[in-house]
């Protein structure tokens, strides 16, 4: 049993810094600088047991906050994502428009 997420596709920059956000048929550019940060992932709750092999990926992901447009004049999303480090997969959490107001709370 895991949580209820929605698959986006993320271009990074050389960094790891995700530059282009595509959900739901849509391309958005990220407008501001992303806040990331690490959290251990509830690996118990999605895996009946870690192979002994995963290394620190398969427990650590990638928490980013990031700001994104469609284009230059568009409301600003504030996008929740997550990044498995081991499978390379990015989820959306939640997004939220400029005004507060919830858009989509997959989590």
């Amino acid at each position: 049993m895991g949580f209820l997420t929605e698959g986006v596709e993320v271009d990074c920059d050389a960094g790891g810094v995700p530059v282009t956000v595509r959900w739901r048929g849509r391309g958005y550019r990220v407008a501001q600088d992303p806040v990331r940060w690490y959290e251990r992932r509830a690996w118990w709750a999605e895996d009946a047991r870690l192979p002994k092999d995963r290394g620190i990926g398969a427990v650590d992901q990638q928490m980013w906050r990031v700001q994104v447009q469609l284009t230059v004049r568009s409301e600003l999303l504030t996008l929740e994502l997550v990044h498995t480090l081991d499978t390379g997969r990015w989820r959306l959490l939640a997004a939220t428009s400029a005004s507060g107001a919830q858009v989509v709370r997959c989590a």
